[in-house]
């Protein structure tokens, strides 16, 4: 055993090694997964069939780890390098245990020794030569390699490990053998039930040599991957030594970049308050594509909220390529916009792309990476029409080789959608994180380590389901009792320190509905019920986080549902755990304030840098107000202050003709004064009308004084935002601004909302914006929950919870007016709690030239300010 530990300790010194060649590197899961995959996409029963437990090193792992005694060695790193002639491709991964034992204890284990299966050999067209009569060998030790599998199957009813799952455990079994030279070495498949924990083991023992055999041709089969990626990436780093800056830098921005570079080059993290107008896009990009043609990471990931922003991104990586830049770059857009079907619903039955897409989809795959360098959904759509192979599918394959992917933060940070292909085993890859946008990522990751489940839900999918399955029907039955007593001791809302028994019985219907979906039944619920599979399964997968950064609690909602739900209110250190699986992230927004509250809600770490990007603006291109003799309190909202928002807005419009949005804090605020300011265009285009009557029955010598007067008048359309708006109505709401009329456009608009940011309005399209109120998130359970726990942590409950989240959909709203550096327009703030110190000292560098003015003052203010603009 000296030996072998040994040589562990060696392996672990190796993933740091600095070699002269290309370095390429692939997991034991994504090499197995990817050369043996074939078949259907089907999402009916197989993917619910080897269903594991979604985080790594869950508890049934590391109990049954320790449950094998001091001698079994948990989570051994393991590697293997081939060296070929332009690169060395490292081949690595953690074997879950290995452990030795003498073949006589073996003999005596009630479950002996598995022959191979004939389908194996069958199906690779090889000899695996297992060495299933031992009783000839002598009687020395033999080692074992562990395989781990969590399932919510019933495992006492499997005959046979499922192939990826051996195939795994093999190459980790030949590594360790080739490394500490043994002439035989054994697999051991461990399959434990989450719900019962109860345990069924496979065991094989291999001939070195025939084992040998196996993982060789196995590597032949992914050589040519292997060639491409080394040429590509030769190809990537002599043109990123090429590579300059697109543009002449502008004012501060040339420091901007180093400070990126630096920090990539430091395996720091940074977060950048980057106003608008600093190229933030190119001023981040480029020095992670410089970072990468120094070797200081290989991928870079560019992380997106919006689709917006990810066209931006898309842009700027497309201007370097025209640049001489050959790294590729690939678009994950949604599943639901990629697929070409009427109805998302991946099965052979419902979908001929889903039929044998796994037989056709590397030869899609290899073609395309041949073809193209820049992956966009178009791109992407047309090759998988060639193919007849699921788009989506292939773009998650296409991204395996690419450069750079542009993409939602769910791939990354969330637990259910992240790319397991490049985060799942643990292993830390040389990835540069770039996190656009990065304030929405604290409200996004609190919904992403959430989880809830509806008492309601569970008496649907019973009367549903009883028809078919009795069993299922009365797990249900006491799932839904025991949740009615957590609702009869519940009056509004109830905090618990955990949820006992009911977990049990929860995962007790994962087992049930798990095995009873692999049975080729079909009904009009199936769908609903495969839907509520992995609402359960989610809550049981988040239950593993919870921790002192989560609170569990209960409420009856408004329409008296009843729920549960366990509420990450702290998402950092879930955050920290995906960060550090690259070597530098770079978060950056023009609304990062105050920044050590982003620093604390999406790192742990202490060292982190954050620095303030110079603005490019000029202070005269803006005119910022800020109303002092009006208010948002609920208190304080009555037909007066209505009157006086609205009037501040017909005063702020009347200065010059053009295209507005006026930001209200809810809907209800925003169609009570909507209402109050449409009256008020009417009553003034009533006394218009008066005048020019009056007008009329005068007598001039010259019409000169009437023709002025009624070019005078003021012209408003008005367009108002409503909840739930679709794309095409979306569309529509964006583009009247891009109409010519002679009209003022006055858009009614809710801050935080589709068009609070993200949007691009640039020159004349918008030349003001109104922000009525603090933006302070509405009174709720979730925010006063929140409040209380940063009272005990920070001592600032009141900031985390609704001033600092308020604050930023103000400076967002704020934002759409200046976006170039010749633009120019005016911006009004209304609420007398933004002139108090605990707002002041949240407002960005910028708003240093801020006046405050009252109704009356208003007009003039705006007046002046264009008369001179």
């Amino acid at each position: 055993m000296v030996k072998m530990t040994k040589n562990i300790k060696e392996n672990s010194a190796n993933f740091t090694k600095i070699y002269k060649k290309n370095q390429l590197h692939i997991s034991v899961r994504n090499l197995v997964e990817f050369i043996f995959r074939s078949g259907d996409i089907d999402n009916r029963s197989n993917k619910l069939q080897s269903a594991e437990a979604m985080q790594e090193g869950t508890r049934i792992h590391r109990k049954i780890q320790k449950s094998m005694g001091p001698d079994y060695m948990a989570e051994v790193p393991l590697l293997y390098t081939m060296h070929e002639q332009l690169y060395d491709l490292t081949i690595e991964g953690r074997a879950d245990g290995i452990f030795t034992e003498s073949v006589k204890d073996t003999l005596h284990e009630d479950f002996g020794i598995v022959e191979v299966l004939a389908e194996l050999e069958k199906e690779n067209n090889m000899d695996i030569g297992i060495q299933a009569d031992v009783k000839e060998k002598k009687q020395d030790d033999i080692v074992w390699v562990d395989e781990i599998k969590g399932m919510y199957r019933n495992v006492k009813l499997m005959e046979e490990p499922e192939f990826v799952h051996k195939a795994q455990a093999m190459c980790y079994a030949y590594i360790f053998a080739f490394q500490n030279e043994l002439e035989r070495i054994g697999v051991q498949m461990t399959y434990c039930n989450l719900e019962s924990e109860e345990i069924k083991r496979f065991r094989e023992i291999y001939e070195y040599e025939n084992l040998k055999q196996w993982f060789d041709d196995l590597c032949a089969k992914y050589k040519q991957w292997a060639d491409y990626e080394c040429r590509a990436k030769t190809i990537r780093q002599e043109s990123i030594k090429k590579l300059d800056f697109p543009f002449e830098y502008r004012d501060g921005q040339k420091k901007l970049v180093q400070d990126v570079y630096r920090t990539i080059l430091r395996k720091k993290n940074l977060f950048l308050q980057a106003p608008t107008g600093v190229g933030k896009t190119i001023s981040t990009v480029y020095p992670a594509v410089k970072a990468v043609g120094e070797n200081l990471g290989d991928r870079i990931f560019y992380l997106t909220a919006k689709t917006i922003t990810a066209t931006v991104a898309r842009e700027t990586f497309g201007l370097l390529r025209d640049n001489g830049y050959q790294g590729n770059v690939v678009m994950i857009t949604a599943k639901e916009k990629m697929c070409p079907c009427d109805e998302l619903d991946c099965n052979p039955v419902n979908c001929p792309y889903a039929k044998g897409h796994y037989d056709r989809v590397n030869d899609a795959v290899f073609e395309l990476l041949n073809s193209e360098g820049m992956f966009t959904r178009e791109v992407l759509l047309e090759q998988a029409q060639k193919h007849q192979v699921c788009p989506f599918e292939m773009c998650l394959d296409v991204s395996t080789w690419a450069d750079n992917i542009i993409c939602d933060y769910n791939y990354v940070f969330d637990p259910n959608v992240y790319l397991k292909r490049f985060f799942q085993e643990g292993i830390k890859g040389d990835y540069i994180f770039l996190v656009d946008e990065a304030h929405n990522l604290v409200e996004r990751s609190r919904e992403m380590y959430s989880a809830v489940i509806y008492k309601e839900d569970f008496l649907l999918i019973k009367k549903m389901i009883k028809s078919y399955s009795k069993g299922i029907a009365k797990t249900l039955d006491k799932c839904n009792k025991l949740l009615l007593e957590y609702k009869r001791e519940c009056e509004s809302f109830e905090i618990y320190e955990n949820l006992g028994n009911i977990l049990f019985h929860l995962m007790r219907l994962m087992t049930q509905i798990d095995e009873f979906l692999q049975k080729p039944i079909e009904f009009p619920g199936r769908k609903d019920l495969v839907d509520f599979y992995f609402t359960i399964r989610n809550f049981l997968n988040i239950y593993d986080l919870v921790d002192e950064n989560y609170v569990i609690y209960s409420q009856i909602c408004e329409d008296d549902r009843f729920m549960i739900k366990l509420f990450c209110v702290d998402p950092s250190r879930n955050l920290q755990k995906c960060i550090d699986k690259g070597n530098a992230t770079i978060f950056f927004s023009a609304t990062l304030l105050p920044i050590n509250y982003y620093k604390r809600m999406l790192s742990t770490k202490k060292d982190n840098y954050a620095i303030y990007a110079h603005s490019v603006f000029k202070e005269e291109q803006s005119l910022l107000l800020f109303g002092r003799d009006v208010s948002t309190k609920y208190t304080r909202r009555n037909a007066t202050e209505f009157e006086k928002m609205a009037r501040y807005i017909f005063n702020t419009i009347s200065g010059k003709k053009g295209n507005y949005m006026v930001f209200f804090p809810s809907y209800k605020l925003m169609n009570q004064v909507e209402e109050v300011f449409s009256q008020m265009l009417l009553d003034s285009q009533r006394q218009l009308d008066l005048q020019r009557h009056l007008d009329s029955q005068r007598q001039f010598d010259s019409q000169t004084n009437i023709y002025i007067r009624e070019n005078s008048s003021l012209k408003v359309r008005t367009i108002v935002q409503t909840s739930g708006m679709n794309e095409l109505e979306r569309e529509e709401f964006i583009n009247a601004f891009e109409e010519e009329t002679d009209d003022t456009l006055v858009a009614f608009c809710v801050m935080g909302g589709i068009f609070g940011e993200g949007i691009d309005l640039k020159n004349d399209r918008l030349i003001g914006a109104i922000v009525v109120g603090t933006g302070l998130p509405q009174v709720s359970i979730e925010r006063d929950i929140l409040k209380n726990y940063y009272d005990k942590q920070e001592g600032d409950g009141f900031d985390y919870a609704y001033r600092y989240p308020g604050m930023n959909k103000v400076l967002q709203a704020a934002g759409r007016v200046i976006r170039t550096t010749e633009d120019k327009g005016v911006i009004v703030l209304l609420d007398e709690r933004f002139l108090q110190s605990d707002y002041q000292y949240m407002y960005p560098r910028e708003w240093s030239g801020r006046k405050v003015c009252d109704i009356d003052q208003v007009k003039e203010l705006v007046s002046d300010f264009w008369q001179k603009a």
